[in-house]
């Protein structure tokens, strides 16, 4: 597929990048250690929230979420919907303990609750994913859609551009200049999407024609039967929740943009501000890969069926990289001018994720690492170790991004190595917040005994070849239990007691400070009746696409 793009669009992309660039440094706030990681705790709820999405959806979820509406129908949309109930117990419970202890990363709070061990184990390993998984697979996929629509530059000059976009207003702004160009890129992302699906639906002659092409078969249900290799009906209760929780409760380039806000109250409204967005997901990202198969996007005609076709054999028999239906629809569908805001959109996607990501490597290493082996280390002198461990990582992403094309099994199975190793770190989050007795040994027990199956797990079945019982998301509550387990049996039998837990486990207390300070909240403020509407919202949905 190749383009020749005009020089209207090359226009549009360049006022973009450097208009983002511009606007992210003009309000940078990199004085002090809470200006550069926290930006200040300043943010209210429409700049939280905007954010939150922006980084949330990435390049690859622009992929992945069309091509798996290419492959599958909507089941994909099950982790959206999902993470509506995530985010609202998120806020309820968690947010308020993140906000008002004064931590900076999510490992701090392990720390606290817990000792040492727990906080570091944890901030090594999300260190080691934002770099090598997240970082690297934004610069990769985004490169990759970049490629196609620019095919005559060098895959790596575009890793290059990227980083440097990114990195230039994330290294020397920190959070707050990632924050800010991550609200005007959320407009720029969620318009453009809004957009294409438009296009998307006229091609098909509207909503009522794309339904009545995929009323047969469960291309339009969300519960699957258990033989559905996408989303099987038992994952929707047991698996999604605990991996969105993951994802909501325990990210630190997730919950550092929610701990930048002002008030709890301003933080809460901004995760549900990103819950309400995440409703419309269906329609803007995953519809039409849809419409994908109903305009012959790849031009196979009517040798390709109307059933569903996994991935790999989409690929082998029909030539179908599914990775394309994004940029394919662009170029197809969309008149000149267009595309290149478009374009702007896919740039949007990639450098919010990379600089959420950054922020969130240089936060982890410098309060979690670096002010434990230097103490006394001045706030000015934190933030220089902050912008050169970003400036590392994001070295080291750019290196790592082309070998990802070689183990493709980094990207392919990112899902399945999250479903192995988060159980064991929500379960601990979990019992060490609603569990007074829940010790430092018991907690480090059920983390590592969470590890070691995991570990066993992947050896046996990527390092061998092996066949492992069960869907990889039917793992996850059994992960989750284990450690549940072991932590509350090595809890019971540790003689050393925790001493100071109330501060950091929740109590009814909790829900009454909350229903004082909301009796002069206007109702339409208040976060209680929100979530209540969201609830509504998501079980509708559910209803819908039965």
């Amino acid at each position: 597929m190749e383009l020749n793009i005009s020089n209207i669009d090359i226009v549009v992309i360049l006022l973009f990048v450097v208009g983002i660039i511009w606007w992210a440094l003009k309000n940078r706030k990199n004085e002090n250690a809470s200006e550069y990681f926290l930006a200040g705790k300043s943010q209210n709820w429409f700049v939280v929230g905007s954010s939150l999405f922006a980084a949330s959806v990435s390049s690859s979820t622009l992929m992945g979420h069309s091509g798996e509406g290419f492959i599958s129908g909507i089941a994909v949309f099950n982790y959206n919907v999902g993470a509506i109930f995530v985010i609202i117990f998120v806020s309820l419970f968690f947010l308020p303990f993140y906000i008002k202890s004064g931590i900076y990363t999510i490992p701090e709070y392990l720390g606290r609750r817990f000792d040492n061990r727990s906080r570091k184990y944890f901030s090594f390993i999300t260190i080691i994913g934002n770099v090598f998984l997240d970082a690297g697979a934004a610069l990769y996929t985004g490169a990759l859609i970049l490629k196609i629509i620019f095919p005559e530059i060098d895959m790596m000059w575009i890793i290059i551009g990227m980083a440097l976009m990114a990195g230039t207003y994330t290294i020397i702004g920190g959070l707050s200049s990632a924050i800010n160009a991550d609200m005007i890129q959320s407009i720029i992302l969620i318009a453009g999407s809004v957009l294409l699906s438009i296009f998307c639906f006229n091609s098909v002659g509207g909503w009522e024609n794309f339904v009545e092409h995929f009323h047969d078969g469960v291309w339009l249900n969300l519960i699957r039967p258990n033989s559905d290799t996408t989303v099987p009906w038992f994952s929707i209760f047991l698996s999604i929740p605990i991996l969105g929780f993951y994802f909501w409760g325990n990210n630190q380039v997730i919950v550092q943009r929610v701990m930048s806000a002002k008030t709890v109250n301003e933080g809460r409204l901004g995760f549900l501000f990103v819950a309400f967005l995440y409703v419309f997901t269906l329609f803007i990202f995953i519809a039409p890969g849809m419409v994908g198969r109903m305009i012959d996007l790849f031009g196979v005609g009517d040798t390709l069926p109307n059933e569903i076709i996994d991935g790999n054999t989409l690929r082998a028999q029909y030539g179908i990289d599914t990775n394309e239906v994004y940029p394919r629809l662009i170029l197809k569908l969309l008149p000149v001018g267009l595309i290149g805001v478009m374009i702007a959109c896919m740039v949007s996607a990639l450098t919010s994720t990379l600089s959420a990501t950054l922020s969130s490597v240089s936060t982890l290493f410098t309060m979690d690492f670096y002010k434990s082996w230097r103490p006394k280390s001045s706030p000015r002198h934190l933030v220089r170790v902050g912008q050169w461990t970003s400036f590392i990582a994001l070295v080291v992403a750019v290196l790592w991004a082309p070998l990802i094309g070689k183990f493709a099994s980094l990207v392919a199975y990112y899902q399945e190595f999250s479903s192995y190793l988060a159980p064991p770190i929500v379960g601990t989050f979990l019992v060490g917040l609603f569990w007074k007795g829940s010790t430092r040994n018991g907690a480090f027990a059920g983390l590592m005994s969470g590890l070691a199956m995991s570990a066993l797990i992947m050896t046996y079945k990527f390092g061998f070849g092996g066949v492992v019982p069960f869907h990889f998301l039917l793992w996850v509550p059994i992960l989750l239990i284990l450690s549940v387990l072991v932590n509350i049996i090595v809890s019971k039998c540790d003689r050393n007691k925790e001493t100071d837990v109330e501060t950091y486990t929740w109590n009814k207390s909790v829900w009454q400070d909350d229903t004082r300070e909301l009796k002069t909240v206007p109702w339409y403020k208040n976060f209680r009746y929100i979530s209540i509407a969201l609830i509504i919202i998501a079980l509708l949905e559910y209803w819908w696409f039965f």
